[in-house]
C-alpha cells in the first residue's frame, strides 16, 4: 500500500511537472503558427483582431460605441486603450481568453510618452541632452516598469520634426533638427522593444505620426500640409527610416492630410513607402478615432467610406472609431475590400502578438509580485535625475555667470528628505 501511494505521488508530481514544462515548449514558428491560425479564422475574426477599443481608464478623447467588455466578451476585439495595472489586465484577458474561440490574446496599448510612473524630462528636453544612451535608458525603464503593469505596447517614440514654434506638440518630439531626430528615434526603439520583444520587460514601440505632422500649416494641430516629396523625403521622413532601420514594430498614422489626403488612408505613405519600398513588415495603427475624422477633412463621407479608404491604403488598426467593427463586413461582402488585404492587416496584428510571446503566455505581463517590486525602483529614481540633469538647458548666460570661475563661491542648498 504504502508503495502504492509512493508511485501515485511521483504520477502526481510528474503531471504537475509536465503541465508547468508545456507553458514553456516552444510553439510553432511565428510564419507556421501564424498561418494556420489565420487558416481556422473567419472572416468577421480577422476582421475584430483589427479592432481597439478603449477601456474606462484613461480616456484622452471621444469614446465611440459602448461598454468595452461586452464588445470583447463578443469577441470584436483586438486590442484594448488605456487599460494598466497587472491585476486589471490579467482580469480583461480573462474575460477576452473564456470568450475566445480560438484563444487569441489581447494586445494591450497605453500612451508611454517620457516614463511610466518614474518620469522623465519631456521629450525635448530629453533630446536637449545630445545623448542618445540617456534617452535610451529612460525608454528602457519605462519599458520595464509599464510591462510590470499589463502593458504590452507605447506609442512612442514621437519622431515628428517640428519647425513652426506655434505647433502645440514641439514638446513631445525632438526638435527640428533631423540627424538629431533620427539618433533620438533609434534611442527610443532600443530602449522600448530591447534585444528581444519575447523578454516580458519590452514593450512594442509605435513611431508616429506618419507622416509630416509637424508641419502642419500655422502649427494648427490636424491641419492641412502642402510640401514637396523632396522636402518630405528630405526633412520629414528620415527619423521614422531610422526607427524602421532600429526593428520597430508599429506605427501610428497622423491626423493630418498631405496635400489633401489624409495620412490615414494615403497609399502612398503606408503602401508604397512603408511597406513597399522600405519592406517594413510591421502594424500600423491610426491616431484615435483618426479613421472617422477623415469625414471631417472632407475625404470620407461616412464611417463606412473611411474605413474601407483607411484599409486599402495600409492600414492596420482602427483606434477607438468602431469602423473597422461595424463596417468592414458589409464592405468586403460588397467587393469594396478584400481578403488579401484584410489577411495582410491580420497576420501583421498576430505578428506582434506572436512576437511578445503572448500566445505562449497570455498573462506574462500580469504578475502583481513583478509589478510591485518594480514601480519606482530606487535605481530608476536615480536614473531619472541623472537624465533630468543631462536635458538641463541655459538659455540666458546673464552677468556671464558660465563659465564657473575659480574665484567664485557656490552654495549647495539640499531639499529637507532629498537624498
Amino acid at each position: 500500500m504504502k508503495n502504492k501511494i509512493l508511485i501515485l505521488l511521483a504520477l502526481t508530481a510528474f503531471s504537475g511537472y509536465a503541465q508547468k514544462k508545456a507553458k514553456t515548449v516552444a510553439i510553432k514558428p511565428k510564419a507556421e503558427f501564424v498561418a494556420d491560425l489565420m487558416a481556422k479564422m473567419t472572416v468577421d475574426e480577422k476582421i475584430y483582431q483589427l479592432v481597439q477599443f478603449s477601456s474606462d481608464g484613461t480616456v484622452t478623447g471621444p469614446k465611440q460605441g459602448d461598454n468595452y467588455i461586452t464588445r470583447i466578451q463578443q469577441g470584436k476585439v483586438g486590442s484594448v486603450l488605456n487599460a494598466t495595472g497587472a491585476a486589471n489586465t490579467r482580469m480583461i484577458q480573462k474575460i477576452n481568453l473564456d470568450n475566445s474561440r480560438l484563444k487569441i490574446p489581447l494586445l494591450f496599448g497605453h500612451d508611454v510618452i517620457h516614463g511610466y510612473k518614474t518620469i522623465f524630462p519631456i521629450n525635448l528636453g530629453m533630446a536637449s541632452s545630445f545623448d542618445p544612451s540617456a534617452v535610451e535608458l529612460a525608454a528602457r525603464v519605462a519599458a520595464t516598469e509599464a510591462s510590470s503593469s499589463g502593458v504590452h505596447w507605447t506609442f512612442a517614440p514621437m519622431v515628428d520634426i517640428a519647425r513652426d514654434p506655434r505647433w502645440g506638440r514641439v514638446s513631445e518630439g525632438s526638435g527640428e533638427d533631423v540627424f538629431l531626430g533620427a539618433k533620438m528615434a533609434v534611442a527610443n526603439v532600443k530602449g522600448f522593444q530591447g534585444d528581444d520583444l519575447s523578454k516580458n520587460n519590452t514593450i512594442l514601440a509605435c513611431a508616429k505620426h506618419f507622416a509630416a505632422y509637424g508641419a502642419a500649416e500655422a502649427g494648427r494641430d490636424y491641419n492641412t500640409t502642402d510640401m514637396s516629396e523632396r522636402v518630405l523625403r528630405d526633412t520629414y521622413l528620415p527619423p521614422f527610416k531610422a526607427a524602421v532601420d532600429a526593428g520597430v514594430k508599429t506605427f501610428m498614422a497622423s491626423f493630418n492630410e498631405i496635400s489633401g489626403v489624409p495620412s490615414t488612408a494615403n497609399r502612398h505613405l503606408m503602401r508604397d513607402i512603408l511597406k513597399g519600398e522600405w519592406k517594413w513588415n510591421g502594424m500600423i495603427v491610426s491616431d484615435y478615432t483618426g479613421v472617422n475624422e477623415m469625414i471631417a477633412h472632407g475625404f470620407a463621407k461616412d464611417d463606412k467610406d473611411a474605413a474601407q479608404l483607411a484599409l486599402n491604403a495600409g492600414l492596420d488598426m482602427d483606434m477607438v472609431g468602431g469602423t473597422f467593427m461595424s463596417t468592414l463586413k458589409q464592405s468586403y461582402d460588397e467587393g469594396k475590400v478584400s481578403i488579401d488585404v484584410i489577411n495582410d492587416a491580420c497576420k501583421r496584428v498576430l505578428d506582434v502578438k506572436y512576437d511578445l510571446g503572448l500566445f505562449e503566455d497570455p498573462y506574462r505581463y500580469c504578475d502583481e509580485k513583478r509589478e510591485k517590486e518594480t514601480i519606482y525602483r530606487p535605481d530608476f529614481l536615480e536614473a531619472s535625475l541623472d537624465v533630468a540633469r543631462k536635458s538641463l538647458v541655459l538659455l540666458k548666460n546673464n552677468n556671464s555667470v558660465l563659465p564657473l570661475k575659480k574665484e567664485q563661491k557656490i552654495a549647495f542648498v539640499r531639499a529637507a528628505g532629498e537624498r
